[in-house]
């Protein structure tokens, strides 16, 4: 046997070895999901990040009948968690449940955070907001917008917020009001929501900016006075509660946002198959009732998250830039 007859036997065994092995992953996707999906939360159990992914996760696997694992992959601010899926296989079967601080925050202020946003991921769609709200001790002589707005322009400097953590998105509504007001505060960072609320109701911090389902309890037992939402609408959970854009300070309009990613690259069937049932868990009434007594507003189908996450991403760095906010 010649040698040219030896390279077109070898052709043409490799290019069948190559149909074959591109066959495998086009049937997988016509068949996914076949196999459990694990979504990962880049925080600690309990917050409400992940009551967003538990609740999301549930409604998910009801509606394409394989389970949804909630994995709590903690650290630096969702960071941890969000590497983890960057690095993942793109197949679909291991997604994140993004939020704002991780997706479009981070890589602002920490040079560390290797990652972009959206270049390292798939957007897949929005899936819901939250709030964020001012909020002061129950001793405190201030106790509504007019009042604060007063004392903090009368005193510049004299007044303190906490938040939980340098950079988050509850820093950075404070920095918006900073700038909106035309105040001087001094931020506070914590560790955390709960020393955050220890030092509020026990009166060694004057004020603090959370999301507005983990003060609400508070809210509502008489510990913590609901100054203003930073927002431009106000909470169907907590209709009394004001905004300061009502107050006049229109550019206060930030919340938390949560949104559905999966790796770069994830194949065009599998992120249809994943958009067509993000979709459908948005319009179950269930996963809606549940959203909404969490003090989350769903977001609506069909949403295209990676321009908005775009838009986002300008505002922060605005505002990253005016308080000059680095890790």
């Amino acid at each position: 046997m010649n040698q040219p007859t030896l390279t077109r036997r070898a052709l043409m065994l490799a290019l069948a070895a190559c149909a074959g092995a591109a066959a495998v992953p086009a049937h997988a996707q016509d068949d996914y999901p076949a196999r459990p999906i694990t979504l990962v939360v880049g925080y600690p159990a309990g917050g409400s990040t992940d009551l967003t992914a538990r609740l999301f996760g549930e409604a998910l696997s009801k509606r394409i009948g394989e389970r949804v694992i909630v994995e709590n992959v903690g650290g630096a601010g969702g960071v941890i968690g969000a590497q983890r899926v960057a690095k993942a296989r793109a197949d679909g079967y291991t997604l994140l449940l993004g939020a704002s601080n991780e997706m479009a925050i981070a890589s602002l202020i920490n040079k560390a955070v290797k990652y972009d946003g959206l270049k390292d991921f798939t957007p897949i769609g929005m899936i819901s907001t939250q709030p964020m709200v001012l909020v002061a001790s129950a001793n405190s002589p201030i106790k509504n917008i007019s009042e604060f707005l007063a004392q903090a322009r009368a005193n510049p400097g004299k007044f303190s917020f906490g938040t939980s953590g340098v950079g988050t998105a509850l820093h950075l509504s404070a920095e918006s009001l900073k700038e909106a007001g035309g105040l001087q505060l001094v931020h506070v960072p914590y560790r955390g929501v709960a020393p955050l609320a220890s030092d509020i109701m026990g009166g060694q911090l004057q004020f603090g900016v959370f999301v507005l389902s983990s003060a609400l309890a508070n809210i509502r037992a008489g510990k913590l006075v609901p100054i203003g939402l930073m927002q431009a609408s106000r909470a169907p959970l907590a209709p009394e509660i004001p905004t300061f854009a009502e107050a006049g300070l229109k550019d206060v309009n930030m919340d938390i946002w949560f949104g559905l990613y999966g790796p770069a690259n994830v194949p065009a069937p599998v992120v249809a198959k994943l958009r067509a049932a993000l979709d459908d868990v948005l319009k179950m009434p269930e996963f809606r009732s549940k959203m909404q007594e969490s003090g989350s507003t769903v977001a609506a189908p069909g949403v295209d998250l990676a321009q908005f996450q775009r838009k986002e991403t300008e505002k922060y760095k605005r505002i990253v830039e005016f308080a000059k906010i680095e890790e």
